[in-house]
Order: structure tokens, then sequence, then C-alpha cells
């Protein structure tokens, strides 16, 4: 029997009980469908970082790159570590480690659950640059706490960075509906963004069955919210892409519903699945958090390791959850209530 190794890292916050939720749904579909799942806890996290001065060890990459896929909880915690600190010494590091470069993150109302907007008939895959962009950590701060103080924060945007993840939305559009909408300002921003329209055009002839249109990113926005249902593929810098994925998770409604997976395309390394919702520390000891977004990303993690049919088994059971009411307002259903809905759906 098929066994994957899973690297599981529950995090901070309401992390540690998505993680448990969506393992237990998980492990169910795998038995059901002839294949075995081993899962080994990492406690990375900011508690982790308070012990150690280190979000993770100086092994860690190394670590995780033995396993066929890792599923994380959520990062953060603010009050007790500065969300700089957390993101740059875990997600961020695991990302790039292992050229994680395809971030996808899908935006559909589910059965049974009402979104803010009019328009429910919106099918949307967002793909985001993951690895450089806006997020490249370039630039420095010199001459701190004085009247000459300067920061400095520079966008590296590469031929092949840009061009390889155009190239996967486009094959995604192709897979889909045959419509790729490219994000920029190119407008205020005339070179790291007219450099992507220009990848974009360049590509765009390779690719004669998709139909591309290039928008800025305050009209993308307001397309999401007006007019969502012409809307089919997405793709977008590692800034635009962040910040329009939660206001896709908004018009879905809400971040208990956004799952993402952080692809490596090459299948060369590890890929990471994840909940795009936080660590939530308001919320964290009450059991009220919605695990649904983290099992759906457990479900985009069986269709990356090829197991198709139980990702499809485990969508059937979150829609047939969310259908009869359970898990459709936040805050309603404790999380075990919705887990032990979604075990018996499967």
């Amino acid at each position: 029997m098929t066994s994957y190794k899973i690297a599981l890292i529950p995090g901070d916050g309401i992390g540690g009980a998505m993680v448990s939720a969506a393992w237990s749904v998980l492990q169910k579909a795998a038995g059901a469908h002839g294949f075995g799942l081993e899962g080994t806890n990492f406690p990375w996290s900011c508690a982790f970082y308070k012990e150690t001065g280190a979000m993770m060890p100086a092994d860690g990459i190394e670590t995780l790159r033995g396993f066929d896929a890792i599923l994380l909880g959520a990062v953060g915690w603010p009050a007790e570590v500065p969300d700089s600190v957390s993101l740059h010494g875990l997600l961020l590091p695991i990302r790039k480690s292992f050229v994680q470069y395809a971030n996808i993150r899908p935006h559909r109302l589910l059965a049974g659950v009402e979104g803010p907007l009019k328009a429910t008939a919106f099918d949307i895959l967002c793909i985001r640059e993951n690895t450089e962009g806006e997020y490249s950590g370039a630039g420095g701060r010199i001459h701190q706490g004085t009247a000459d103080e300067v920061a400095v924060e520079t966008s590296i945007f590469t031929r092949k960075g840009v061009e390889r993840i155009l190239r996967f939305a486009f094959e995604q559009a192709r897979s889909r509906r045959g419509k790729l909408a490219s994000v920029t300002k190119s407008n205020a921003q005339k070179y790291s963004m007219v450099f992507w329209d220009d990848v974009t055009k360049k590509l765009s002839v390779e690719y004669p069955d998709v139909e591309v249109t290039s928008y800025h990113i305050d009209a993308m926005a307001a397309r999401m919210v007006m007019a969502p249902e012409t809307l089919d593929v997405v793709v977008a810098s590692n800034l635009f892409g962040d910040i329009l994925t939660d206001l896709g998770a908004a018009i879905q409604g809400g971040l208990g519903f956004a799952a993402s997976a952080n692809i490596n395309p090459e299948r060369n390394a590890p890929s990471m699945f994840e909940p795009v919702h936080g660590s939530a520390p308001d919320i964290a000891h009450l059991g009220i958090a919605n695990p649904i977004a983290t099992v759906w990303s457990g479900a985009m993690m069986f269709d990356h390791l090829g197991e198709k049919e139980a990702a499809a088994a485990v969508m059937k059971a979150i829609e047939t959850v969310t259908a009869s009411g359970v898990g459709t307002v936040p805050g309603k259903d404790r999380t075990d209530a919705i887990t032990a809905a979604l075990l018996a759906a499967l």
C-alpha cells in the first residue's frame, strides 16, 4: 500500500486545532481510498522561538526535505513575537528553499454558504508568485531611531521567476475555462510591472487557446467585487496576489473557507498546504475556529500527490456538511462538531 510521509507543523494559535481536525479527516479519506498517511509533528512556532531564539532549528529545511508534503496550521503570535520575525523565520524560508513558487488559492462559494455579494456563481483560481517580487527581502534600514533614518525595500523580479509563474497560470487556465487575468500596476510602476506585462504578452503567443486580459490591481479589486463571475484564473505578483486573495476569501464567505497550496511544480522538493487564515489569537482557546479551510487545503494536498479520488471525496464531504448548514456561519458551530460532521459525511 502506498504511504505518504507528511510533515505536520501546527504552529501558533488555532493552528494546532485546525491541523488536528484536518488530519483526522484526511486519515479517514486515505484509509477509504487505499493509501496511508504517516504524519510527523514539528513544534516550530512562536513558542519555539521564545524557547530557542529561532522559529525552527538550523537543520529544519533539510529535515523537511525528506517528506512528501507539508501541512501547516498557522504562524504568528504578534503579542509575543513580531510578525516580521515569525514570517521570515519559518513560512518564507520554506517557500523559498523548496522553490514553491506557485501559490494557489481557490475562491468559490461552497454549498450553503452565503457570501456578501449579490453574485454567487463565481469560481476564481488565484495564482500568486510566491518566492520573489515584493517579498524578496532585499533592503535595509540605516540610522535607525534618528531623524535621518532611511528604510529601503527593493522588489526583485527575474525573467525566470516571472515567466515560470505566468506559464503555470496559462496552463491552469488552459485546463479550466480558458481565461487568464494578469494583474499589475504598470501605469505607475514602469519597470517591474511593465516587465511583467511584456512577459505576459510574449507568452500569450504560445497559448492561443487562452484569452488573456491585463488589469491594474485597483481595477481587479473592483472587478472581484462587482463582477467576480467574469473571472477564471487570476495571476499576480507576491504582494498583489496576497492582497487579492484576502479579498477572494471575503467574497467566498470568510477566511474560514480559504484554502491554499504552495506548490513546487517541478516536484523536486515537498510542497506545502495551509489555510489562508492566521493564528487568530483572539479565539485560539474558544474551540470555535472553522477547520474547513485546512481540510480543503488537505484536499489540495491529495490532488497534488495524485490521489484524485480521495481529494474529490474530501471536497464532497465539505460541501455535504456546508449544505446542511454546519460550519457556514463563523462561531456558530464548534470545531469538534464541524469535524465530526465531516467525518460522518465521508
